[in-house]
């Protein structure tokens, strides 16, 4: 059995600014992003496109000034419907309180949505040229942010079996080992996903199918971890004894497969 480090949540103090773990892993989120947005210009169909509609590194800047927006201002509102829309619908002032906490990755995942087809809009592209090019460099971002659930000792896992050799202690959860659920999402929803549909990109496949295996990917991915994460405690579980972050996973990955389909159908190899 291990206990958690309980590191504490800030990094750096300078007089009477704090920096948070979470912050900065927010930054290396962000920073990833741009580095895997500039390799992924090398990929197809990126890498062949006509040179007066052909994605530069200005263009990865620019996006993420848009998908920064989208994440964050998606994340809390999506966090404050999905998770506690009677509290904040008493209290709407707290909806800004964002220092507090209580960032949704669905809300997010629909602000990035958003802020893609703003941007396609804006520079004149497809919206499925931009998503193709986004979904692959999401998932470093993910297990970022999971890392900084994990820094913060936030999001535990259910009760382990006690001879789990990984079993963890967390400060308020109790004596009780648990799984610790947020490395098993930043493996899984982080790592594992991002290894796949940046070899899948790579391969040059039909329009939209790179944003298909994205939703199917992290749905049934987020829906199997849900299993070993703590419930919300103010939610519990829900109908078929599933939480509400496997209910949110279904939509998104009948959408994927709906998107695949359609894909085929089309039969587009370009973005």
């Amino acid at each position: 059995m291990l206990i958690h480090p309980q590191i504490d949540p800030v990094a750096l103090q300078i007089g009477p600014l704090a920096v948070h773990w979470y912050g900065l892993t927010y930054l290396a989120a962000f920073g990833l992003f741009v580095v895997l947005g500039r390799l992924r210009l090398q990929h197809p169909p990126y890498v062949h496109m006509a040179p007066d509609h052909a994605w530069t590194a200005g263009d990865v800047e620019d996006f993420l000034f848009w998908g920064v927006l989208g994440v964050v201002l998606g994340g809390r509102i999506g966090f404050c419907l999905f998770y506690q829309p009677a509290y904040y619908a008493n209290n709407p002032l707290e909806i800004l309180a964002v220092w507090k906490g209580g960032m949704a990755f669905h809300g997010g995942l629909l602000g990035v949505i958003l802020a893609m087809a703003g941007f396609a809009v804006a520079r004149g592209r497809s919206f499925w040229e931009v998503a193709d090019f986004v979904a692959p460099c999401v998932p470093t971002g993910l297990a970022c942010g999971r890392l900084g659930n994990f820094i913060n000792g936030e999001l535990w896992g259910r009760v382990a079996s006690a001879d789990l050799p990984w079993g963890m202690v967390f400060p308020g959860a109790g004596d009780a080992p648990r799984h610790p659920s947020q490395i098993y999402q930043l493996l899984l929803e982080g790592l594992l996903l991002f290894v796949l549909l940046w070899w899948y990109a790579r391969s040059g496949p039909l329009r939209a199918r790179v944003s298909a295996a994205f939703l199917v990917g992290y749905g049934v991915l987020r829906f199997a971890v849900e299993f070993f994460r703590e419930p919300d405690a103010h939610l519990g579980l829900l109908g078929l004894g599933l939480s509400m972050g496997q209910w949110l996973c279904v939509p998104m990955v009948l959408a994927g497969a709906g998107l695949w389909l359609w894909a085929g159908r089309t039969g587009r190899p370009d973005a």
